[in-house]
């Protein structure tokens, strides 16, 4: 976990956009998830505010982590750029790195998050060793995707 739109919650008494606990074990539960799944939250920002130390940060707990299918939820604003950190440190490393992330907050009922996760869950499982970007029930190698911002899709280079 890493923050991103997909953990961000409404806070009534400021009208902002900020992070309190992920919502990934609820959305697992209600999605009937059946994979024996570890959870661990990095941090919980916005993925604008993300810097290369934290990029660094993930691709090393990443390097350490014993599985070899890891996936990682993002916000998808500097989801590209940190596939592109994983990439270029993973190229021949045997494991298979899978980012999603939501365009709407989990919390707000109409959230693409719940659909992400569960494709980047199954992408994770089947995709041969590489770092991906799933969005929308469609994954992308990492070096050939893009975020369309005007359409707010991502698609293929």
């Amino acid at each position: 976990m890493t923050g991103g739109t997909f953990d961000k919650e409404y806070n009534e008494l400021t009208g902002s956009l900020a992070f309190k606990d992920t919502h990934l074990p609820e959305m697992l539960r209600l999605g009937r998830c059946r994979l024996d799944v570890s959870i661990r939250t990095l941090m919980m920002i916005d993925s604008l505010e993300m810097t290369d130390a934290d990029r660094a940060l993930i691709v090393e707990q990443c390097r350490q982590e014993a599985e070899t299918r890891i996936l990682i939820t993002h916000g998808t604003d500097t989801m590209v750029e940190t596939a592109h950190a994983l990439g270029a440190a993973f190229a021949a490393e045997g494991k298979t790195i899978v980012l999603t992330g939501a365009m709407v907050p989990y919390a707000f009922g109409s959230s693409d998050g719940l659909f992400n996760l569960g494709s980047a869950l199954s992408f994770v499982q089947v995709l041969p060793a590489g770092v991906y970007i799933s969005m929308n029930g469609r994954s992308f190698p990492w070096d050939r995707v893009r975020k369309n911002r005007e359409t707010g899709v991502f698609e293929p280079l």
